[in-house]
Formats: structure tokens, sequence, C-alpha cells
């Protein structure tokens, strides 16, 4: 499990919610959807906005500076999929939630 980190208990994170974390140096958004789990680059790719500190509405989350809004599932934009923020794994053991150092490709 060296390629993870753990960076919270699901307590701390209830359903519709969001946190930033740092996972090895990495600026990381959390998000709890309907008791999922998924991570993704906590930087926004239109002027760096902070991700994990926007509005999650379903599996949305709407960047707090200019309104990006991003798919967590899939960290692409959702006007233009093409824009994309990367996702990194997430695991759970136990009550604790663990994030992967490395980028998810696909």
């Amino acid at each position: 499990m060296d390629a993870f980190v753990k960076v919270a208990r699901k307590e701390e994170l209830g359903p519709g919610t969001g946190k930033t974390l740092d996972v090895g140096g990495t600026p990381v958004a959390l998000f709890n959807v309907g008791g999922t789990y998924y991570a993704v680059h906590n930087t926004c790719r239109h002027r760096g906005g902070p991700l994990g500190e926007g509005e999650l509405s379903g599996s949305v989350v709407t960047c707090p500076w200019h309104g990006w809004r991003y798919d967590v599932t899939t960290g692409e934009k959702v006007a233009n999929p093409e824009i994309r923020v990367e996702k990194f794994e997430v695991w759970i053991e136990g009550d604790d939630i663990l994030v992967g150092k490395e980028v998810v490709h696909g």
C-alpha cells in the first residue's frame, strides 16, 4: 500500500461533500458522491481555483472561482470533455479513505 496515502476517515466526509488534501505534495480534491469516493487534482484548469472548495451537485463540482464544472467521476469538464483534471484512485480500508499517489490514466 506504499502507493496510497491515508487522507481521511469516512465519517469526515459526508455524502455530497468534498475536501482539499495534500497527497505526496500533490493538491487533491476528495469527494463523496452517494457513498462512493472520488479524487481529482484540486486545481481547476481555467485559473487554478480550488475544486475541493467548490459546490458538489450529484457528481459535478463547480469551481468556486469562475464556475467551471467537472464530473468528479471522470475528471472531465462538463461542457468540453476534452478538458479534464487528473484522477486518482481511491481505496477504502475499513473506515479509512486512501488516495493513490499516481494519476489514473484512461
